[in-house]
């Protein structure tokens, strides 16, 4: 049985939807969601972090700690470390396919239960596409020193 040539052009036209997309779009998918993450951060919303990330999503911090997602989600939820100001700028994103690189500044102030902190730290994060949505899969910041 031979499939009609309307069945074939058909999934012709479904392949090139699925592979073409737009780069700015998807540059401007990874900013809003790059500000969701700093919302979340700065909220205390552990449910919206978490939402955003990968399974095996990694962070880097400052001091060279290296957490996992649980760990990441129950200190945003627990707001240990508590973030008054938590801002990105600054951002630029390259795109490779389905991983996106995302670099900027961000902008910290907050206390923990010991102590104050502030400053401007160099960021790095790393997004990929998985079942039509972008989450971050590891984050690394270190901080920027004054000249």
């Amino acid at each position: 049985m031979k499939p009609s040539w309307w069945i074939l052009a058909g999934l012709l036209a479904s392949g090139a939807a699925l592979t073409a997309r737009d780069p700015s779009q998807d540059q401007a998918n990874i900013a809003r969601a790059e500000s969701a993450v700093a919302d979340a951060w700065e909220a205390g919303d552990g449910d919206a972090l978490d939402n955003r990330l990968a399974d095996d999503f990694t962070l880097t911090d400052a001091q060279g700690i290296v957490t996992d997602r649980r760990h990441a989600v129950d200190a945003v939820a627990h707001r240990d470390p508590a973030y008054l100001m938590y801002k990105r700028h600054d951002l630029q994103v390259r795109l490779y396919g389905d991983v996106a690189v995302a670099t900027g500044v961000l902008s910290l102030q907050g206390h923990t239960a010991n102590a104050t902190f502030a400053g401007d730290y160099a960021f790095t994060d790393t997004w990929v596409r998985a079942d039509g949505r972008w989450k971050l899969a590891a984050s690394h910041m270190s901080l920027l020193r004054t000249r």
